[in-house]
């Protein structure tokens, strides 16, 4: 009894020393796989560069990073004018060095270093920008400002790295809202008669060579509204190739103060379909229609009837399938509009006019229908087919517009 009691005791210790030495050896091991990183250390920048050399414009240059190291990449001095995106990162990836354009006459200069592991890369790369020469831009001076005849306030738009002043010549009718180092806002005066114009003249006294000169013109006085879309600029003119166009959702807060607006489509995420392209746009996408309504037309004093007239091109893919092709007319506030809907049958023919820039010129682009009894609260509202189009006739419904006047008319 004694023997056997002694005997067991032994192989319980030899047992628990086993267990003890296959658990430590488990430990040991987890430790190891935890802290060991696979393979030595590399680093490299896909073509090896080692510095940028850019001139006054914004410029944005990507590279590839092959590593098996967290990265980073560190100005050496504290600048604003570059940066590096993302300034870090695990493994191989890709950053971007982003330079903002450079409007002074200094050129300037600064070094990145790579730090790998925690480890400072022996090579620096090296990014300079020239020195920027001195300049005015005023925008649209080539093509001049059109308003309507109604009063109305606008911007105009100037860019220059020198200090500068305007003046009017022939603008009586013109007054100063605002200004500010880019830009000059006008109101206009309600244009009761003919066409008028006035120059604005931009100038710099320590540099008389760069003054700039924008001639402004305003609708006569039956003209109460008249828009032509030119300050949009997205996108392709061929009317199939969408890559670009931009929803409304998405214009900057300039083009939202132009006052045009979309309805928000309850059927497609409440998002304002209506699409932004070179000059011009388009409503509706596969499924759902869109629509666009104009800025309510406060230059009316009373009720007042109107003619609308608008360039409108329906949708037709490349291979000439055609969408369905109606485009409904209504108004929002006052007025009672002549018809309801329109047939937009003008087909672009892509062998004839590729570019889809001669369609715009044809007379068979052109439409119209009157508006009895508008007033300062009233909005014109154009809608390709219905807001929810999936399984309705094609399905789709889309139609381009552009050069929408609305003008007074006994």
């Amino acid at each position: 009894m004694k023997t056997s009691n002694i005997f067991n005791s032994r192989r319980i210790k030899r047992i628990v020393y086993i267990i003890s030495v296959f658990c430590l050896g488990v430990q040991i091991s987890c430790t190891n796989d935890e802290n060991e990183v696979a393979g030595e250390a590399y680093f490299t920048i896909e073509e090896n560069p080692t510095g940028i050399s850019a001139d006054t414009q914004e410029f944005t240059q990507s590279y590839v990073v092959r590593s098996n190291r967290p990265w980073k990449v560190v100005a050496q001095d504290a600048v604003d004018w570059v940066r590096a995106f993302p300034a870090e990162g695990e493994d191989d990836g890709i950053f971007k060095f982003v330079i903002d354009e450079n409007i002074t006459f200094e050129s300037r200069n600064v070094n990145f270093s790579f730090v790998v592991d925690g480890k400072e890369q022996p090579v620096l790369f090296r990014i300079d920008q020239t020195a920027n020469i001195p300049f005015i831009v005023v925008e649209a001076a080539e093509s001049g400002v059109a308003i309507p005849s109604a009063e109305n306030s606008f911007p105009i738009a100037v860019k220059a790295n020198v200090n500068w002043t305007y003046t009017i010549t022939d603008g009586s009718w013109l007054s100063e809202v605002a200004i500010s180092e880019n830009e000059i806002t006008l109101l206009a005066e309600k244009n009761r008669g003919e066409t008028r114009s006035a120059i604005i003249t931009v100038t710099a006294a320590e540099h008389p060579s760069l003054d700039k000169e924008i001639i402004i013109t305003q609708s006569p006085g039956d003209v109460i509204l008249e828009e032509k879309f030119d300050w949009l600029n997205y996108g392709s003119p061929i009317f199939y190739t969408y890559s670009g166009e931009v929803r409304m959702d998405s214009w900057t807060t300039d083009e939202m103060d132009k006052g045009w607006n979309s309805t928000e489509n309850e059927f497609s995420s409440n998002q304002k379909v209506v699409y932004a392209r070179t000059g011009f746009l388009k409503l509706g996408k596969t499924g759902y229609g869109g629509d666009l309504i104009s800025p309510k037309l406060t230059g009316l004093d009373e009720p007042t009837n109107l003619k609308v007239t608008f360039k409108a091109v329906p949708y037709q893919t490349k291979g000439g399938t055609q969408d369905d092709n109606t485009l409904n007319v209504s108004v929002v506030g006052s007025g009672t509009v002549s018809i309801n809907s329109l047939t937009i049958d003008n087909w672009p023919d892509y062998d004839a006019d590729p570019d889809c820039t001669a369609i715009w010129e044809d007379a068979a682009s052109s439409y119209e229908f009157t508006i009895t009894g508008a007033s300062s609260d009233t909005q014109i509202k154009f809608l390709g087919g219905d807001y929810y189009l999936v399984g309705v006739g094609k399905g789709k419904n889309r139609i381009f517009l552009d050069d929408i006047k609305v003008t007074i008319i006994e």
